[in-house]
């Protein structure tokens, strides 16, 4: 069982920054894809970031060069650090959890097995 809880979302201005983490355990191999996903209620949740075991990361094109998606083994935490926010950003953020590699691409929310909760983003113009 692999257990995912996010954190560090809230209020933010447009052109502010945010960090969000994301607890992870229950992940014993190296073999691995944690990934950021969003939804906008209403809407299809889409792919913000990915990253595998060994470090490959996978980007939306669109969020490219204003998010970044890191991870801290040994804290055992991933991080998704959010600048230059836009209104459009706004959303629930969810962390997910995959027992197979992505290789640095960004998996469809079809591939993961596990899930956080949530933690919602709202950027405000």
């Amino acid at each position: 069982q692999v257990d995912l809880v996010e954190s560090g979302g809230g209020s933010v201005q447009a052109g502010g920054s945010l960090r969000l983490s994301c607890e992870v355990s229950g992940l014993t191999s190296e073999w691995y894809c944690l990934g950021w996903y969003r939804q906008v209620l209403g809407k299809e949740r889409e792919g913000v970031a990915t990253i595998s075991g060994q470090g490959e990361m996978g980007y939306a094109t669109s969020l490219k060069g204003r998010f970044t998606i890191s991870q801290d083994n040994a804290k055992n935490t991933l991080y998704l650090q959010m600048s230059s926010l836009k209104p459009e950003d706004t959303a629930m953020y969810y962390c997910a959890a995959s027992r197979v590699s992505c290789f640095g691409r960004l998996f469809s929310v079809h591939n993961y097995e596990y899930w956080g909760q949530g933690t919602q983003v709202t950027v405000s113009s």
